[in-house]
């Protein structure tokens, strides 16, 4: 046996059976050390030259954290059979060697999990601060240690900066001991305990696998404390925790935050957090590089290096916003003082000067938001003609009227506003200043004395225009900023920078909107507690994930108008009220999608937007066939509305136009339309047509088909009916294997799976005229979709409709899912398979959203339903259904959405297939046009549910809508609007490629 000397060793002295593996360690051995009572451990073997200090250090130093706080996530010390908390056992070279035993604690390394999301981040800071307040009041003479780790000591650094040979390189780390030179003296104050002191991403351990939540599970490695001051400890982890992080300054606020729930930190403490994390990078790369130097045979020193010099390099964090952002994230004032200006501002509330002359407690408020207007159309453009009209529904003869501060709007659409390389990235869209409207030309007067900090004309399309800023000073001598935007740059003649305007003295007039950016004429007013890191270029839109900081800095300045804070400030619907609400009123199998779900309230093409206007790619829902709130469709529904709305039973143009243009899409003999309003009243009234023509009831059908909701639907829906709690089999209905050649009987290497599996419809039928039922028809998915989007075999469908029609029954093609120009190459499903039915059903995607269902069939057959019995459906042909039927069809054509379907499809397929051969979970990927599925596996090929869970709802984070669906519920399902475009397929890829790599 490997290492039997320890493993005797450990027997004799700890009284433990174990088999070791050994572990890696830069000085030391370590093993993992697996008990035969289920219980693992870490054994430690010092270097030989080890001093017993240290390792006596570490121990008490777990001990006293497990007597402080016994619910840290750190190990407990295994003491020997004599109760020492490590002994000094004799190597195999005669050496003594410390050894000690810890407990192993479960998890992986922070460094091999993925995401690193806010909320874990957040945690790493709470075990950190809660392991610093347990070792507050731990004293060891071995902490007190002078040593490059130290970042007490870090200015050794700068000595050693002439290893670095790349001069930028160079610089960037002359810059970061400069800065760190000027806060060593502060630094050296601060009081110094025992801390960690290498809280890096490998000696923080996380538990939790796929869509389990992640929990710090260990803190472990003491082998690098010192006494220093606490922020030290927080600042080592905020070092690795920026590392590769796409959102650095969001990481590092969610560090600080948990650090100072657990143990408060001062504003001062925080604002060191940033320099010091620059300094602990320069100290780890310099380190490497001497260390590359004495040992230049060893590639991994300087491959550590590489994240350290992507962030260095590439960061472009400011400095003053990143210390008011932690501070906020803290719940501390932005800036010194930021507390006692909105204090005074309260106090003061009701004694400002009328910001427009008059005062505003009248003054209505007018909404912009998400939620309660439909501005700008589009909302990833607002062209001038729209922008000069904002908010016109709220004008009444020119009287002054409010829009809201903490505001969610669609109207910020420039590229400015978006942070991101896709549409759907995340975006500011949240207004943080009060707006005024009013008629060109209404002057503006100060609410408090002030000086000119800034007074310029913004000529840019959507910017400010005229803009002056206001620094102010309270009488405590605290400062204050408030900006003016949209402004007529008339003012430039007798303002400028240093100029000091009184309480209530006029200087500028509301522009139009030629001159005010092209906006409808309104004042943009604005409150700063600081300008650090804005200077004078101040967002007025905040992202709505940050907004826990842009509200500190750019708090509700209604105290200036003498307006109560409630009055301005938007009440956003709340998504957690309207969740309860809906588990009060609605049934319990009312499903929602995704474990956080999203409440969506705009869309537009294939995008959607949430109640702040978090843009959404909608790569799931089909319904939407030619993209959400057509504008074509808008204005024919309209239209229609204003007119009549009525049924059947009354002529009227607009019902055999859209028959004509639904039957010129199918061959012939397909003559006769039924008009209904779903797809599940399309397939309840196909199973009639076919028991009417054939005299006979039995349905021959696909297992984990779906094809609607009512009784009889269901009946033929293996996907409900199969399911626990479901009715089970009909004895009318049989059902046959779904011809699926990845999972199915017969595989892609058979030439022949065609027939094969059209060659099991027969056995069926035959089971159906033995009960007595007859053959009435048989109907299927085209292509299966809640089977798990699959593309049949060719010749599959033909084969099968052969046999049917030889036995009497009538052919039925479900196409909801893949007719209409879907599928690129062809316009239905049917048309792939080289088969033609008997009838066809339609449904969601030819209304776009209206409740619409079609029915198409043969004279010969339609005749056969026609015997004396009205057929009527009260909504299935009205006036408005037509039109908006026929506008779909139409929209599909002049705007080449099919087309668009095979480009789109083709581009999406290809990518989908490289990641096929990248990443193990990728089973299979199927799929034509827009109509694609993606086969999660587990290793050895199963079906892995949980794996497909995990990536749909982490596709949702970042922004994606895509399904699941299969049997196993295992297979992800893409079907977008057809309005889909290249940029949001590779968002598609890049994000899927992201997310699977998280699996590994």
């Amino acid at each position: 046996m490997r290492y039997q000397h320890w493993v005797c060793a450990v027997r004799d002295r700890w009284g433990i059976d174990v088999k070791l593996v050994r572990l890696d360690g830069e000085y030391d051995l370590n093993f993992l050390a697996e008990g035969t009572d289920d219980q693992d451990y870490i054994l430690k073997i010092m270097r030989a030259d080890c001093e017993t200090s240290l390792v006596d250090m570490q121990v008490r130093a777990f001990e006293h954290i497990m007597e402080r706080a016994p619910d840290l996530p750190c190990p407990r010390v295994i003491r020997s059979v004599t109760s020492k908390p490590f002994e000094i056992i004799v190597d195999e070279d005669g050496c003594d060697r410390l050894c000690w035993i810890l407990e192993k604690l479960p998890g992986r390394c922070y460094a091999e999990m993925a995401p690193k999301t806010d909320a874990l981040i957040n945690e790493v800071g709470k075990v950190l601060g809660g392991s610093a307040l347990a070792l507050a009041d731990f004293s060891h003479e071995g902490l007190h240690r002078n040593f490059k780790w130290n970042l007490k000591c870090a200015g050794w650094v700068s000595d050693e900066l002439s290893c670095i040979h790349d001069l930028k390189k160079r610089a960037i780390l002359d810059k970061i001991c400069q800065d760190y030179a000027e806060l060593e003296a502060e630094l050296a104050e601060l009081p110094s305990q025992a801390i960690h002191n290498d809280a890096n991403d490998y000696n923080i351990m996380v538990t939790g696998r796929l869509s389990e939540p992640r929990r710090i599970s260990g803190l472990i490695d003491l082998g690098d404390m010192c006494a220093a001051p606490r922020v030290c400890d927080l600042t080592i982890a905020a070092a690795y925790v920026v590392l590769d992080h796409p959102k650095p300054e969001a990481a590092l606020a969610a560090l600080v935050a948990g650090y100072h729930e657990v143990y408060p930190l001062s504003p001062s403490e925080v604002d060191l957090v940033w320099p010091l994390l620059q300094m602990r990078l320069a100290v780890s790369v310099v380190n490497s590089t001497l260390t590359a130097i004495d040992n230049p045979d060893d590639p991994y020193v300087t491959v550590t290096q590489a994240p350290a010099w992507r962030f260095l390099e590439g960061n472009k964090i400011n400095g003053g916003l990143l210390r008011a952002r932690m501070r906020a994230a803290c719940a501390m004032p932005v800036v010194e003082g930021g507390d006692r200006v909105l204090a005074w501002l309260n106090k003061e509330r009701g004694n400002f000067a009328p910001l427009m002359g008059e005062a505003l407690d009248d003054a209505p408020m007018g909404s912009l938001s998400v939620e309660q207007t439909t501005w700008p159309q589009n909302p990833f453009d607002l062209p001038p003609c729209e922008a000069a009209k904002v908010g016109e529904e709220y004008e009444n003869t020119g009287r002054i009227w409010l829009g809201y501060y903490y505001e969610p709007r669609l109207i910020y659409t420039a590229p400015d506003f978006r942070k991101g390389p896709w549409k759907a990235s995340d975006r500011r869209t949240v207004h943080i200043a009060v707006d005024a409207f009013a008629p060109t030309g209404t002057p503006l007067f100060a609410p408090f004395r002030g000086k000119v900090f800034l007074a310029e004309y913004r000529a840019g399309e959507l910017d400010y225009g005229g803009v002056v800023i206001l620094s102010h000073e309270t009488p405590e001598g605290d400062l204050f900023h408030t900006l003016y935007g949209h402004l007529d740059p008339e003012f430039l003649d007798h303002l400028k920078p240093g100029d000091m305007i009184e309480k209530g003295a006029e200087f500028c007039r509301l522009g139009a909107p030629a001159v005010n950016g092209g906006w409808a004429p309104h004042v943009h007013f604005q409150l700063a507690l600081t300008t650090e890191g804005m200077e004078a270029d101040w967002p007025g839109v905040g992202d709505p994930n940050e907004m826990y900081f842009w509200s500190a800095v750019c708090p509700n300045p209604a105290a200036l108008l003498n307006l109560s804070d409630e009055k301005t400030r938007y009440q956003l619907v709340d998504k957690t009220s309207v969740l309860i609400d809906r588990r009060t009123h609605f049934g319990g199998n009312l499903s929602l999608t995704y474990n956080d779900p999203v409440m969506l309230l705009r869309g537009w093409k294939h995008h959607l937007f949430d109640e702040w206007g978090r843009p959404y790619l909608d790569a799931y829902n089909n319904v939407p066939h030619v993209g959400h709130a057509h504008p074509r469709i808008e204005a024919v529904a309209s239209d229609q509305l204003k007119r009549m709305n009525s049924n059947t039973r009354y002529l009227h143009p607009a019902q055999t136009a859209f028959a004509k243009k639904v039957l010129s899409k199918l061959p012939e003999p397909f003559d006769v339309c039924f008009f209904v309003n779903s797809g599940t009243e399309a397939n309840e009234l196909a199973m009639r047509i076919a028991r009417a023509h054939t005299g006979a009831k039995g349905i021959v059908t696909p297992d984990h088909g779906y094809h609607g909701i009512t009784t009889g639907a269901i009946s033929i829906s293996a996907y409900k009916f199969n399911k626990p709690g479901g009715a089970g089999q009909a004895d009318w209905v049989e059902l046959v294997e779904v011809a699926d050649d990845y999972r199915g009987s017969f595989g892609r290497d058979d030439p022949d799976r065609a027939r094969k599996f059209a060659n099991l419809v027969d056995s069926a039928i035959e089971r159906l005229k033995t009960k007595g039922h007859g053959l009435s028809g048989f109907i299927a998915e085209t292509f299966p979709s809640v089977g798990g989007q699959i593309i049949p075999p060719k010749g599959y469908l033909a084969a099968v409709y052969e046999k049917i029609r030889a036995h009497g029954g009538v052919c039925i093609a479900d196409e909801v899912q893949t007719g209409l120009g879907r599928l690129g190459e062809y316009y239905f499903g049917f048309e792939h398979q080289g088969a033609l039915p008997d009838i066809v059903v339609l449904g969601k995607p030819i209304g776009n959203g209206h409740p619409l269902g079609v029915l198409a069939t043969t004279r010969a057959i339609a005749d056969s339903f026609d015997d004396g019995i009205e057929f009527f459906s009260t909504f299935g042909g009205s006036t408005l259904s037509c039109r908006i039927g026929k506008e779909v069809l139409d929209i599909v054509d002049d705007e080449g959405l099919q087309e668009n379907a095979r480009r789109m499809g083709k581009r999406l397929l290809i990518g989908l297939k490289k990641l096929e051969q990248k990443h193990p979970n990728v089973g299979d990927v199927r799929g034509m046009g827009l109509f694609l599925g993606i086969e999660l596996i587990n290793r050895g090929g199963s079906e892995a549910t949980e794996v497909c869970a995990y990536v749909k709802n982490r596709m949702r984070d970042s922004r994606i809508l895509i399904g699941s669906e299969g049997p196993k519920d295992n297979i992800l399902k893409i079907r977008p609007p057809l309005t889909i475009n290249a940029d949001d397929v590779d968002m598609i890829l890049s994000v899927l490629e992201s997310v699977l790599s998280e699996l590994n």
